[in-house]
């Protein structure tokens, strides 16, 4: 039986936010956190990310992928509720 108390958010980070390191500081902030999921670059410029954790532990990541690291310029940050049995171990980039 997966814990209740476990959320699994699908996010999509929009604006300037490939080249500019945004993946490797969102697997850093995810560790810091202890968040788990992936977050991985798409094809059309965006950064797409499963956040997985307590609803503390993922509203501090939803918070922070609304900023990014330093140099990212954050335009648009979309998010939707994944209901799944599936638990992420680790924090990882795709």
């Amino acid at each position: 039986m997966p814990d209740p108390h476990i959320e699994t958010v699908f996010v999509q980070i929009r604006g300037k936010v490939q080249g500019v390191g945004f993946r490797m500081a969102t697997v850093r902030r995810a560790h810091m956190i202890g968040a788990t999921g992936w977050v991985q670059n798409l094809g059309d410029g965006s950064v797409e990310a499963m956040v997985q954790g307590t609803p503390d532990q993922v509203d501090q990541m939803l918070e922070w992928l609304g900023r990014g690291p330093p140099g990212a310029v954050v335009r648009d940050v979309t998010s939707r509720r994944e209901y799944t049995e599936k638990r992420y171990r680790h924090f990882q980039q795709l």
